[in-house]
Formats: structure tokens, C-alpha cells, sequence
């Protein structure tokens, strides 16, 4: 038997806190009104046992004067790499507490809430580094561009490898037009390597005592504690990450993105492993179609299919590859198929090579256009975060940037979770919506929650498109705007 449902609305209340403590900043740096001491960043992190801990660490020479994180355990070695760094478990008791002096701000915790703790941040007139996937949802990842121009603060995703010079060099040769026009590309990563593809826990299991479980929930509906979700297999749970596409496109499909220019696709499809309510599969394939755009450099742009592939499955390889070198970096890579050539790489360009290798030897590297960075792509956020307003360059990866390629990226979730609908999703990147679903339309799909029955619910199509599109948030938090 099919059931219908239609969009879940959970209440939850979190409440902040509020208390006394000081930290002495300095005066005027990017346009804050204030510097810290030594002309040094004033530096919180929010999300500390993972990224945020390497974030923080490639940030050394700042002043890291706040440490955020729902588990008083899992971060332990950042609390001890930052000892005179205050603690906090809320970010809101933080920013009340300290806000006035603090500078900047790295999130990286889970996906789900990297668009909640950025916004109070910007809101703030904090600057922000925000790890990838920028955001959970299409609407999270337009809405934070829109702030970050609005508060008109400094703003970079954790995709840390486009500040490497290998991407720019990838634009470049592409640009030449020495393998000509590109009607498509192939990406791949052979994540996920955590768990993808379970059913909720049937029981949960007692909270321990040094996470604070209901701030992990955040905007998400409440569901009781397990180890499976927390500290870090959250990632394929559709709550709260994004699976291989969200956690690994940001990464792999960057190259791509800046060398083709590309923007909104006009139409996306999926085909996957078997997926539930409740958690990504396994694996997938994914085509995104674009159409044509302006003519950069010596060649023209028509329009583009961008083939993705995760946990496990690969492209075809390419002519002239010789045989037994991996493609890629093996596990990730982007191939660019030109009417002249082919040019194969890993993450953010590394490793790049034009094919047939024997019709490139000669072929002299094109003149550099884009700008080096010379330094982290952590660094690069702090150097603009330091200039002043007038003379500021932004970092490569600011959300004017980030912010359309993460679009592209979470969206592509959008084709995973409708594909039983079994066609083309005619997207309208614009108005962040699905323009060919009828009020008919549904998907059925296989209940990821073993306590409740049928084992699969019909889902009204458009319904589930919304709220995959934007969110609803449990009661107690917003964007507020």
C-alpha cells in the first residue's frame, strides 16, 4: 500500500544564552572599525573537530580567540593546539557574549547548518569562511550571496584547492583553444567513503554527555542520538550532508566549472543505486546540461553536458591515455573533451595533461591571465579580510564564485531524490524551481525509517521539490530574513 505525504514540519526550541567576557581588539582593519593587536585577525571557529581544525591551523599567525562545537570531546586536539582560546558549545552565546571582538569567522560543521551560523555571522558584520558544500539547499546558498553583498564582509568557501595555480593554468589552456570546443566533460570521486545508502537506526541510544545534541539537530527535525550520526558519518544522512555529490563536487567539479563558465544548468537527470527517505545511495550518475555561453579567449562555448559519477562507477577512458596510467588522480578526476583534444586532470587541475600527449609536446603554455594566489587559500581570505574596502581584491573562492557552483552542485541532489519519476528535470535556475512537475506528479520512494511501515510512501513531486529547494526549518530557527 502507498501512503502520501507532504512536507514535514518538526518543532524544536533552542534558546541562547548570553554572559560576560572580553577580549581586547585593536583598531580598523577591513572595515570593522577595529584591528587586533599586531594588525592580526580576531578569529572564531564554529565546527572545530574536523576542517575547522586544519582551517584554523593554516591561521596561525591570527589571533584565534573563540573555539565552537556542540562535542566538548571531539575536538580536543584543536582546544590544545589554542589553549587561550575561549570554549563555546553555542554560537549564538558566543556572538553575545564576544561578538564586538571578533573579526572573522570559520564555519565548518555539518553541512546542515553552515547556512544558519554564516548568516548570524554576516549579520554581524563578520567576515566569513565557510567549508564546503557552501550550503545544504539551493535557496541556502543564493541567500547567503545575497548577504554577503548586502553586509559587504569578505567571504570565501573551504574548496581549498582553487587557490592553486594548477586551476588557473586548466582556464588557460582550455581558453587557448588548443583542444578546441568542449561539448562535454566527465567528473568522478570515488566517495563515499562513509557509510551511504542505510535506514535510520531503529533505536537511538543515550546522549552522551559532552554533546549537545540538540544544537547538532539545529534547523533539522529532531530525531534521538546515535553514534551513526555523529562525529562524522552524518555526511551521507540527507538531514544533515549531502552525500559523495555535496561532500566532493565542490572539490572535483571546480575546475570544470571556472574553465567552461558555467552558471545555472537548464536541465538535470539521475540514476542511482536504491535510495530511501532518509539516506543517499550508494551511488549515482548525474548529467547536467548547459547551455551555451559567451566565447572566452579563442574559443567559442556552446552548449555543455557535465557527467557526474560517484562510488565507483567511472567514464570511459580516454583515447590516448596510455594503458595502465590511472586516470586522474584515480580517485577523482575531470576529463574535458575537445574537438581538437583532450585535457585530463585531478582535483583543482592537479596533474593536468593535454591528449594525445604527442600533439601537445610542442604546444607552447598559454600566456598567464588569471592571478596567482601565492599563498593559502586560507591565507588569501585573511590577507583580504585585512585590506581595506577600497583596495580590497577578494579571495578566488568568495561567494560571488562559490555561491552559483554550490547551486549547481546541491541541486543535482534534486535529480537524485526525484529520479522515480524517470525524466529530465527542466530546472529554472533564476527562480531556484522545477518548471515540468504537475500537481500529479510523484515519486515513490523506499521509507528510511524501519519502525514505521509501508516500506514505501508516495511523495507528491512538486511538495518534495520545495522542500528540497528550501528547507523547513524546525521551529526556533531561521536565516532571518
Amino acid at each position: 500500500m502507498n501512503h502520501q505525504i507532504s512536507r514535514r514540519h518538526f518543532i524544536g526550541m533552542t534558546a541562547a544564552t548570553a554572559g560576560l567576557f572580553t577580549i581586547v581588539p585593536g583598531y580598523a582593519v577591513s572595515g570593522l572599525g577595529h584591528i587586533a593587536p599586531s594588525d592580526k585577525l580576531n578569529i572564531a571557529g564554529i565546527g572545530v573537530g574536523g576542517k575547522g581544525e586544519v582551517n584554523l591551523n593554516n591561521m596561525k599567525s591570527e589571533n584565534i580567540v573563540a573555539l565552537c562545537d556542540i562535542d566538548r570531546e571531539y575536538p580536543k586536539r584543536c582546544f590544545d593546539t589554542f589553549p587561550d582560546a575561549k570554549q563555546y558549545v553555542d554560537y549564538r552565546k558566543m556572538f553575545d557574549e564576544i561578538g564586538k571582538s571578533i573579526d572573522a569567522v570559520v564555519i565548518a560543521t555539518p553541512d546542515h547548518t553552515h547556512a544558519v551560523c554564516a548568516m548570524a555571522a554576516m549579520q554581524l558584520g563578520k567576515h566569513v569562511y565557510v567549508q564546503k558544500p557552501l550550503t545544504h539547499s539551493v535557496y541556502e546558498s543564493r541567500t547567503l550571496l545575497e548577504a554577503s553583498r548586502r553586509y559587504k564582509v569578505v567571504t570565501q568557501m573551504g574548496n581549498e584547492g582553487h587557490s592553486n595555480d594548477e586551476v588557473s593554468e586548466v582556464c588557460e589552456w582550455i581558453w587557448s583553444g588548443a583542444i578546441g570546443e568542449i561539448t562535454r566533460v566527465d567528473a568522478w570521486t570515488n566517495r563515499p567513503i562513509w557509510p551511504q545508502g542505510l535506514t535510520r537506526p531503529e533505536e537511538g541510544m543515550w546522549v552522551p554527555d559532552h554533546i549537545d545534541w540538540d544544537l547538532f539537530i539545529g534547523p533539522a527535525a529532531m530525531r534521538p542520538y546515535h553514534r551513526a550520526y555523529h562525529p562524522w558519518d552524518w555526511r551521507g544522512w540527507w538531514d544533515f550532508g549531502t552525500g559523495a555529490l555535496g561532500d566532493m563536487a565542490c572539490h572535483v567539479l571546480d575546475v570544470a566549472f571556472s574553465a567552461m563558465k558555467l552558471g545555472h544548468p537548464v536541465s538535470v537527470e539521475a540514476s542511482s543505486t536504491a535510495i530511501n527517505t532518509e539516506c543517499a545511495p550508494v551511488s549515482s550518475t548525474i548529467q547536467y546540461d548547459f547551455p551555451a555561453r559567451a566565447k572566452e579567449g579563442n574559443i567559442n562555448m556552446p552548449a555543455v553536458t557535465v557527467y557526474w559519477y560517484d562510488g565507483g562507477l567511472l567514464p570511459r577512458r580516454p583515447e590516448g591515455l596510455p594503458d595502465g596510467e590511472e586516470m586522474g588522480t584515480g580517485s577523482n578526476g575531470v576529463i574535458f573533451h575537445g574537438t581538437k583534444g583532450t585535457l585530463i586532470c585531478g582535483n583543482y587541475g592537479e596533474k593536468y595533461r593535454l591528449l594525445p600527449s604527442n600533439k601537445f609536446a610542442s604546444t607552447p603554455k598559454p600566456a598567464a591571465r588569471l592571478r596567482r594566489v601565492g599563498m593559502s587559500h586560507e591565507m588569501d581570505w585573511v590577507r583580504a579580510c585585512k585590506e581595506s574596502p577600497e583596495n580590497r581584491v577578494l579571495p578566488l573562492s568568495n561567494f560571488e564564485y562559490s555561491g552559483p557552483l554550490n547551486e549547481m552542485v546541491v541541486m543535482g541532489n534534486l535529480a537524485v531524490r526525484l529520479k522515480s519519476l524517470n525524466k529530465k528535470l527542466a530546472w529554472d535556475g533564476v527562480n531556484m524551481r522545477i518548471t515540468n512537475l504537475s500537481d500529479s506528479d510523484v515519486i515513490r520512494v523506499a521509507n528510511g525509517i524501519p519502525r514505521q511501515t509501508p516500506r514505501q510512501i508516495t511523495i507528491n513531486a512538486k511538495e518534495a521539490a520545495e522542500e528540497y529547494i528550501r528547507h523547513t526549518y524546525r521551529q526556533g530557527w531561521s536565516l532571518g530574513v
